[in-house]
């Protein structure tokens, strides 16, 4: 394998070790000193920079594989109608072997790139999960600090006020009407 394709795969061998880690789970308090860490250090975003840069190169050679692939594919192909099956064990092997070298840097480069797509999108969800938590923790602070006692009394007075008016004007109207309507009672 040559220098590129070998840095390649080491791109990917790391890619994997960081979706495992992204998605093992940590506790909230590790889980967002850490997101908040690469989210935030500027050592972090210079080498998330380059890493996109070397995503352009891997693009690149995955373009470059899936054209080899093809051709070498269609130089079999007709190498096998030429010879109408009686071709050289030797050409046959080169063949399959050119082949599979073509379809394995196709794959290596297309896993790559696609593992790219979901570590960003990964980490995208994680943070917005971080930053909900955080919300819900603040709203579950206030919400706990005597302020929902009063809403409740307040919510409770202005249904005890609503009832009674709905009362009052069903009242009026059966005596103008002159028919019982049913009013719901507690």
């Amino acid at each position: 394998m040559t220098i590129y394709y070998s840095l390649t795969f080491l791109l990917l061998a790391s890619e994997m070790v960081t979706f495992t880690l992204l998605v093992v789970p940590f506790p909230y308090a590790v889980r967002k000193r850490v997101f908040g860490f690469l989210s935030d250090s500027p050592i972090v975003a210079k080498i998330a920079y380059g890493v996109k840069i070397s995503f352009i190169f891997v693009g690149i050679l995955f373009f470059d594989a899936l054209q080899r692939m093809f051709r070498i594919t269609a130089e079999a192909d007709i190498a096998k109608q030429g010879q109408q099956g009686m071709g050289d064990v030797r050409t046959e092997t080169s063949f399959a072997a050119r082949k599979f070298y073509a379809q394995r840097n196709v794959y290596l480069t297309g896993f790559t790139l696609f593992l790219s797509l979901v570590l960003t999108r990964t980490f995208a969800i994680t943070l917005e999960l971080i930053h909900s938590q955080e919300e819900y923790a603040k709203l579950k602070k206030t919400g706990s600090s005597g302020g929902s006692g009063k809403d409740y009394d307040a919510l409770k007075s202005k249904y005890d006020t609503q009832t009674a008016e709905y009362n009052r004007l069903a009242d009026k109207y059966n005596k103008l009407s002159g028919s019982k309507a049913d009013k719901k009672k507690d």
